[in-house]
């Protein structure tokens, strides 16, 4: 989803001017009202003049988005979020080289790779993107003397702080072999990937 703006927002009774998010499966308010929502919680959501209305835990909420972008927000909050597969762009027609250990505990992870066509350990042969699963920079290097290609790559890594593998290290070693990141996706609440694709010319 990933969609935010500024406007009036009215919670209950407290009244004020928020920054509001919409993030996947929540709504985030920074301001006055500050609040943070699952889109489970939301019912009755409505258009109502320049305002986009709903309730939680029964009290009244609005927000005063302006008809045209209520409407698209009203349909984003409702539509069933992108599965992990189609976040990483994995359909039965895929051939995914998978470099790393998959936890048991990564149920959406595992999940996803089951939907491929076919995983495979080699990707020596042909395949249609690589993920890779690293915790530690030095893993990643290693990784990539075999994942090297002109397929996609999917780098796997544990978020927050306390890890081994920050953002910035993936990236720079990344870029330094000739990637670009193109796409970022949360994967569990444990990981999170960044794909990248050789780098034109």
């Amino acid at each position: 989803m990933g969609q935010e703006t500024r406007c009036r927002c009215r919670w209950g009774e407290e009244e004020g001017e928020c920054k509001v998010l919409l993030e996947a499966g929540e709504l985030i308010l920074r301001g006055e009202p500050r609040r943070k929502v699952a889109l489970g919680a939301i019912a009755g959501l409505a258009v109502e003049g320049e305002e986009l209305r709903f309730q939680v835990g029964g009290v009244e909420v609005a927000l005063g988005l302006g008809r045209e972008a209520a409407e698209r927000w009203a349909k984003a909050m409702v539509k069933p979020p992108a599965t992990l597969a189609k976040k990483l762009g994995i359909t039965g027609t895929t051939r995914v080289g998978l470099i790393g250990e998959v936890d048991d505990a990564e149920e959406e992870l595992k999940g996803a790779l089951a939907e491929a066509e076919k995983v495979t350990r080699s990707v020596a042969g042909v395949v249609d993107l690589v993920v890779v699963l690293v915790e530690e920079l030095a893993a990643l290097d290693r990784a990539l003397q075999v994942a090297a290609g002109e397929h996609p790559i999917w780098v796997v890594y544990p978020k927050g702080k306390g890890t081994q593998l920050g953002e910035g290290q993936v990236r720079e070693l990344m870029r330094g072999r000739g990637y670009m990141d193109t796409k970022v996706a949360s994967v569990s609440a444990r990981l999170t990937a960044l794909r990248f694709t050789r780098r034109a010319g």
